[in-house]
């Protein structure tokens, strides 16, 4: 009954010596079904090394002097792009950017990959809404929380930002709030650093659905604090490494923190991906570092 974040997770269990294989047998919905977003750093197969410490040569312009498209993307122009976003975490109970490690370009896939992109296109065209509210929208739906059952301000959000079928199917995959020891219970002989994902996101559901609980727990529940160690499988990926997207331009993400993510987009002159969108929600930034945040992009320019 616990969700466990990403597929190197997973890989993680399957090298344990059939540890994961144990567990299942002893709690069949311990590890849950396929996890709500996937993308992990082997989807991440676009980086450039050969460009690392590249410039391009054009000055450099916001994508907001572009022309924007109904999905709140950005039909692309040749020259040298960049924008302070909006970001959001996708991997609770992992540590945020920092450390220099760099991010690579990846798609985003799994079961609700169609929602989270959804309310992120979506949330560019209401931008009343807070964007710790579509955070918590986000980590609803990675906790799998039940969405008839969120605080009252995260349902109105989930309502403004997906449809109703939308809600019905992230409502089939819900997972029962477990606390204490039956919490206990579930994780008995779980490794870490999977233990910690798995609790981060237990709790995370109870908060998601108890009236009062603030943003600023989630968010400690979510994103650890203090140094963070090399997760498994990581690869050394330097800050500032370009991804050559499959339409043609680069892209490469720089956080600060979490919350907030300079993209930098260079079309060179004669590329194939000039007059194509530059779709935000489309873009996950991957850590070489997994045990660190994969973080989504949006179409928002980050309040300064």
């Amino acid at each position: 009954m616990i969700l466990f974040g990403g597929m190197d997770a997973r890989a993680q269990l399957g090298g344990l010596g059939g540890l994961g294989d144990r567990l299942k047998k002893k709690t069949p919905n311990l590890l849950g079904d396929k996890q709500p977003i996937t993308t992990s750093l082997p989807d991440a197969k676009w980086g450039d090394a050969s460009k690392d410490g590249f410039a391009p040569r054009e000055a450099k312009r916001s994508l907001m002097t572009l022309q924007r498209t109904p999905n709140g993307g950005f039909v692309l122009q040749p020259g040298y792009y960049e924008m302070q976003t909006q970001s959001y975490c996708l991997k609770a109970g992992t540590h945020g950017p920092g450390g220099g490690d760099g991010y690579l370009y990846a798609p985003p896939k799994g079961p609700a990959e169609d929602a989270v992109m959804t309310i992120v296109r979506n949330s560019v065209n209401r931008p009343e809404i807070q964007q710790q509210k579509i955070q918590q929208l986000l980590w609803a739906i990675i906790a799998r929380a039940k969405f008839e059952d969120l605080q009252g301000e995260i349902k109105a959000v989930a309502s403004q930002l997906l449809t109703p079928r939308q809600l019905a199917s992230l409502n089939r995959s819900a997972l029962d709030v477990l606390s204490g020891n039956a919490l206990t219970d579930a994780l008995g002989g779980v490794p870490e650093p999977l233990r910690q994902i798995a609790q981060a996101e237990a709790q995370l559901r109870q908060m998601l659905t108890t009236p009062g609980a603030s943003f600023a727990e989630m968010e400690r529940v979510a994103v650890l604090s203090g140094n963070a160690p090399l997760g498994s499988g990581s690869q050394d990926v330097p800050s500032g490494r370009w991804s050559l997207h499959p339409d043609g331009y680069y892209v490469r993400y720089i956080p600060s923190g979490y919350s907030s993510t300079r993209v930098e987009i260079w079309v060179p002159q004669g590329s194939p991906s000039a007059g194509k969108e530059y779709d935000p929600a489309t873009h996950i930034a991957v850590p070489g570092n997994t045990a660190r945040q994969r973080l989504i992009q949006s179409g928002r320019a980050q309040q300064r």
